[in-house]
């Protein structure tokens, strides 16, 4: 018999829906609809499961528990005590966290909605049992979200539980972080839009705390994000681990779970037989370099990625042609813009001179230093990092 169509909605970074959904479509999401910063579908449990194994780019996978007619705070109230089995979803040992996004009727500040959610579950609590859960906003046992919107019959209320209490680009590979670091699921997702499949070289000559490398590495090993390396395979680690609250929901099947990561586990081991073309970062700051080292060998890719000293203004590439690939500083954060435009200058010089025929990705933040690369563009995307408007930008070296 068929499992359950659940309704999901994937929270994933800004302009890269299209690759979040193509993602989801290959773990059997139905009816897929790309939105801004999401993307909805619907997921039997295994591919649930799956995605948050496997999947790369979302924040958050959330399932829709209740949609009710929404546009007062009476009406949430009531319709928040009404959508589930809080005795089963929320008891009382379990901490969680409200959050809301939308607005309808009256209900037009997502804090008020939020504290309104909380209020109605924890006093639907207080009267089945005596006892309430306790709010924690930093590391909760449940996350409910609350979206406010208009549907075919009016103002709607769509209430979700995240599979997941925290949010899953948290790989736990990267206790070492640079300055600005690049989250891993954008930096996923950059690396699904330059197409590098492991037949060509790879090049960081900025490579910072090698996350573009390590995300770019572990797709094309198939190494499942969701899974640490050497990680047991008991449904209760993962619990623990990475805080995968859909393993203690009451409706969770563990062994379909445990046979999920079996799957995952065995397909890793599949792609790490692969043959795979050289991968190198660069990086002149010792400090950082010893970073990405630590961060590289806690995903167990130090066979794969070969990291060294070194200025990239000065990258002599190995044998191409092949993909370059890099986050340089822009500005913002990092640097005076002087000296940054002449390091811009300064790059593009010497991917002229040494890497023709190659191409390169790089994410900008700063158009006028770019432009000091003294390089045309073939293609730009749109993208965000850290609140900053940025463009994944495409060339081709010649």
């Amino acid at each position: 018999m068929q499992d359950q169509l659940w309704d999901v909605i994937a929270v994933v970074p800004a302009s890269l829906e299209a690759e979040a959904a193509a993602e989801l479509e290959a773990f059997g999401a139905q009816s897929l609809q790309t939105l801004r910063r999401a993307v909805r579908c619907r997921l039997d449990r295994a591919g649930f499961y799956r995605a948050h194994l496997q999947a790369r780019l979302p924040f958050q996978l959330l399932r829709l528990l209740a949609s009710f007619p929404c546009s007062s705070r009476a009406q949430l109230y009531g319709g928040v005590q009404q959508a589930a089995d809080w005795q089963g979803w929320l008891p009382p040992q379990l901490s969680f966290r409200v959050e809301a996004s939308g607005r309808a009727g009256e209900l037009n500040h997502s804090h008020f909605t939020a504290l309104e959610v909380k209020n109605a579950l924890v006093d639907w609590q207080r009267q089945h049992s005596g006892q309430r859960s306790d709010v924690d906003l930093e590391d909760p046992d449940r996350v409910f979200h609350l979206h406010l919107g208009q549907g075919r019959q009016g103002p709607m209320a769509s209430l979700y539980v995240a599979g997941s209490s925290s949010s899953l680009h948290r790989r736990g590979y990267r206790a070492a972080m640079g300055l600005a670091p690049l989250k891993e699921n954008l930096a996923a997702g950059l690396m699904a839009i330059t197409g590098w499949d492991g037949s060509v070289p790879l090049v960081d000559p900025f490579c910072g705390s090698a996350t573009l490398l390590i995300e770019a590495v572990s797709r094309v090993l198939q190494r499942p994000p969701g899974l640490l390396p050497g990680a047991a395979l008991e449904p209760a680690h993962h619990a623990q681990a990475r805080r995968f609250s859909c393993l203690q929901w009451p409706d969770a099947d563990l062994g379909l779970w445990r046979s999920e990561v079996v799957a995952s586990a065995e397909q890793a081991l599949a792609g790490s037989q692969q043959p795979l073309a050289p991968v190198i970062g660069l990086e002149k700051d010792p400090e950082v370099l010893e970073q990405a080292r630590s961060n590289v060998a806690a995903a167990g890719l130090e066979a794969w990625i070969d990291l060294r000293p070194g200025d990239g203004c000065e990258l002599m590439p190995p044998p191409g042609p092949g993909v370059l690939v890099c986050n340089p500083p822009y500005g913002e954060r990092l640097g005076d813009e002087q000296a940054l435009d002449a390091l811009y200058h300064r790059f593009g010089r010497q991917l002229k001179d040494h890497c023709s025929g190659w191409s390169l990705w790089l994410l900008s933040g700063n158009a006028k230093l770019t432009r000091a690369l003294g390089m045309k563009a073939s293609r730009r995307v749109p993208v965000s990092n850290g609140g900053i408007d940025c463009r994944w930008l495409h060339y081709e070296i010649r």
